[in-house]
């Protein structure tokens, strides 16, 4: 099975009661890393060395955060910085080049609810829209972009919604992995 790596940006975990359910069912699934960036990077200071290997081992790349202001938690951006610089501009033959094709899905929660990212809804554009500096950076580094797993209304979400977002999130997941259709050769 291929092997998922799920590299969480959430700067207040322990206080996410959406993203932990959300870890909380992909912890379960075989061959899945997770990677809590803001536990490993108290400080902001990425080892670049430790996140590209990381990467190369995956077959499949997940980026998982809360909306932040319409946006990504800084440390995503701060990663992406040091990461995907080197990887794609310092390093693209040896490092960058070997990522090429893998999927990369973008889970992300949103506190308000889905009727608010609307052209006229309070946050005016969907959330797909605002996740679009993400696609055409995975269009850059020439990873295969995944239609995103949205959570949205996590702030009033009760358990049993919770777990539900959990169990489709662990479904998405193995869908990712599952090997891709192979093409008889006519």
């Amino acid at each position: 099975m291929p092997k998922i790596l799920i590299l969480l940006f959430h700067p207040d975990f322990a206080n996410s009661r959406a993203n932990q359910a959300l870890i909380e069912a992909a912890r379960h699934l075989p061959d899945t890393e997770i990677a809590d960036l803001h536990a490993l990077y108290p400080d902001g200071q990425i080892d670049a060395d430790t996140e590209v290997a990381r990467l190369v081992a995956a077959d499949r790349i997940v980026l998982q955060f809360p909306i932040q202001w319409y946006s990504t938690p800084p440390l995503l951006k701060a990663w992406q910085d040091v990461v995907l610089t080197r990887m794609f501009y310092l390093d693209y033959e040896t490092e960058g080049a070997r990522l090429a094709g893998r999927p990369l899905l973008v889970a992300a929660t949103a506190g308000n609810v889905e009727t608010a990212y609307a052209p006229d809804g309070v946050n005016l554009f969907p959330l797909k829209e605002l996740l679009r500096p993400l696609q055409a950076t995975a269009h850059r580094c020439g990873l295969a972009w995944v239609e995103p797993f949205l959570v949205y209304d996590v702030r009033r979400a009760d358990d049993e919604a919770l777990k539900a977002a959990g169990d489709y999130y662990a479904s998405r997941l193995r869908r990712l992995a599952a090997p891709e259709p192979t093409t008889a050769a006519a």
